[in-house]
């Protein structure tokens, strides 16, 4: 079996309103992702997901677009889509970087595969090690001080035990938002929080030491992307486990966290790692270094979302029981792109036993929503 052709759509799709996300980094309010399909020389075909975000990753639509069309398709045309070590081979001496370009097309391999052999992905990677329903946190913007309070009862009635408030701007009102969270939601369910690598070091410690009553379950990426040395620092300043995320996309930034013992936990995804097998090799790194890791989120439509889950229920050391992760994106958005969307109930998500990633695009909707680049 031969990758023949390549093609990229791009897709716009709003977020539902109520779930517009703010971040230190600013305001998420729509998504502007690239769909890959890969098709083989026998009918089979895959689709992978990059979830393109200037503000965060550096890439964009029309980079991930060109760099897919112009630069990576032509390099993995004519190789196996189950050699997934070849085609990322090809991919990286082709380009450095473009984590989430060249997660589609790796993913879409998988898929591939999955459909080639019967199985679903999970069985690919090792099998499962836990069940394919996952609980998952919910992750909150950085609203102002009601609207936090007032959505964070609603999340409670939805059924989530842990809520991730966003922070990493002004220190007083991320200590305020933060406490209006919890007194909303008890004592009893977990809060984290996550900076976005919005404060300096400083105030990342200052910050978290003043919410120590408030008894934070995780301390996500507080510190600035790059100074390992200041997150090693935070960690040791302060209680809760720290978490690295924006500051953790390929195996040298995990090596890098470990040498300068920087986290107690990192959260990994295939967008942000450039694919699901290189996912798994920092789960594993990690593991032999006393470290765990969970899953992270760019707001993924379902075909992102499900190879995230794929690697989650089959790595043993994604420790979701403990520190849930994100794999709620589908529904922030307003529609879904596929005809057998992952069911997604509160904070409950379970993926199914079908072939590949078990996902089927709709191509109607996809055509309905293509984003057209100028």
């Amino acid at each position: 079996m031969k990758i023949v052709r390549i093609e990229t759509i791009p897709v716009r799709i709003p977020l539902i309103p109520a779930r517009h996300m703010v971040t230190a980094l600013g305001w998420h309010t729509e998504s502007k992702y690239l769909l890959v399909r890969v098709i083989t020389d026998t009918g089979l075909e895959g689709v992978g997901e990059a979830t393109a975000t200037p503000n965060w990753s550096g890439e964009t639509i029309w980079g991930a677009k060109a760099i897919v069309d112009q630069v990576l398709a032509p390099v993995v045309l004519g190789c196996d889509p189950a050699d997934i070590a070849e085609v990322d081979r090809r991919m990286d001496k082709a380009c450095r970087h473009n984590w989430f370009a060249k997660s589609a097309i790796e993913m879409a391999c998988w898929d591939i595969q999955g459909r080639a052999a019967g199985k679903p992905v999970y069985e690919l990677l090792g099998g499962a090690v836990r069940p394919l329903t996952v609980r998952c946190r919910f992750s909150m913007g950085a609203y102002e001080i009601d609207r936090a309070r007032s959505r964070a009862l609603e999340l409670v009635q939805e059924g989530f035990q842990t809520i991730k408030v966003k922070v990493g701007g002004d220190a007083a009102t991320d200590i305020a938002r933060v406490r209006a969270v919890r007194e909303a939601i008890g004592p009893e369910r977990d809060l984290t929080i996550d900076a976005n690598c919005g404060w300096d070091v400083d105030t990342a410690i200052h910050c978290v030491n003043a919410l120590d009553d408030c008894r934070i379950a995780l301390n996500e990426q507080p510190t600035p992307d790059g100074d390992y040395a200041g997150l090693a620092r935070c960690r040791r300043e302060t209680k809760p486990p720290v978490m690295a995320d924006d500051i953790v996309f390929d195996m040298a930034h995990a090596k890098e966290l470990i040498h300068n013992n920087a986290c107690d936990l990192i959260s990994v995804y295939p967008g942000k790692n450039g694919g699901i097998r290189k996912s798994k090799a920092i789960i594993e790194f990690a593991a032999r270094h006393g470290v765990g890791c969970s899953i992270g989120s760019n707001l993924e439509w379902d075909i992102g979302t499900a190879a995230m889950a794929h690697l989650v229920v089959a790595c043993p050391n994604m420790k979701v029981e403990q520190f849930p992760g994100d794999m709620l994106g589908p529904v922030y958005h307003e529609v879904r792109i596929v005809k057998n969307p992952i069911d997604i109930n509160g904070p409950l998500v379970t993926i199914s036993d079908r072939p590949g990633l078990g996902v089927d695009v709709d191509w109607d909707v996809v055509r309905a929503h293509e984003f057209k680049l100028s």
